[in-house]
């Protein structure tokens, strides 16, 4: 039986295999609810998502790969993975959007006054997504923050202070591979239940940068709209990327026909 009295360790649900790694077959609201039960848990526990960019990573980095399918939770994020579960017969309920996630637990730790912690991004951004969720929820507990450039000798002190400050969330603004890394490497010593690495999120939550238009996300296509706003930047991901991750699908389900 799941038990979540703060005593028991969590026993993640169901996944199930996909490409050289698993996912979970969940909604929004029933990843809210296994979160729930990780910080209840107490027991430091990494989440990851998937998109098409990281599948295509971990095809060529092993690390990576043992590092997130250890990993208990792990969610669709990019409607690429939702189409590819489709063809391979993985049992997928929706796609759960990193910041949609984030934002929603953000929400979860209001409610439940969990303590939250926000590392990654530049000062200005993550000052002011800080800001405007402590306006959005006055009873949030926001228990530290700081922005994500430093270097390896300050990792000792960084990762001092987020144990010390007594989270129960952490969320990490940094990019992928970096977080997935970064997150492995220090979680015992963090001691936070719940870790997550959100990406780009603080810029969005800050205003920095603009989230798709409600109807690209509904229909897959905001990836499209953050290639549109940094083609220089993004195009090997979003061109190369995702023609490499097609081709990927199909190999993998005539590899499976043929079983």
């Amino acid at each position: 039986m799941r038990e979540a009295d703060g005593q028991s360790s969590y026993a993640a649900p169901k996944r199930y295999p996909i490409f050289n790694t698993y996912v979970n077959a969940l909604s929004l609201e029933e990843t809210v609810s296994e979160v729930d039960l990780i910080v209840a848990s107490g027991v430091p526990t990494q989440h990851v998502v998937l998109n098409a960019s990281k599948v295509n990573l971990m095809r060529d980095d092993a690390c990576l790969t043992d590092i997130v399918n250890a990993c208990p939770l792990i969610n669709a994020d990019g409607a690429s993975i939702v189409w590819a579960a489709r063809q391979l017969g993985v049992p997928l309920k929706e796609r759960v959007a990193g910041i949609d996630l984030f934002l929603r637990l953000v929400e979860l730790a209001s409610e439940k006054s969990y303590g939250i912690y926000l590392l990654g991004a530049k000062d200005e951004s993550v000052f002011r997504a800080r800001e405007a969720l402590q306006r959005k929820y006055p009873n949030l507990k926001i228990v530290g923050f700081r922005n994500g450039y430093f270097d390896k000798s300050e990792e000792p002190r960084i990762v001092a202070d987020i144990a010390a400050s007594g989270a129960d969330m952490l969320f990490l603004g940094f990019s992928s591979p970096k977080k997935e890394y970064w997150a492995h490497e220090h979680l015992r010593a963090l001691g936070v239940p719940f870790v997550m690495g959100v990406g780009g999120s603080f810029d969005v939550v800050a205003g920095v940068t603009v989230r798709a238009p409600k109807w690209m996300q509904d229909h897959g296509l905001e990836w499209l709209f953050r290639f549109a706003q940094e083609p220089g930047r993004l195009w090997r991901r979003y061109v190369i990327g995702n023609a490499s991750f097609i081709r990927y699908v199909f190999e993998c389900k005539i590899r499976k026909q043929k079983r």
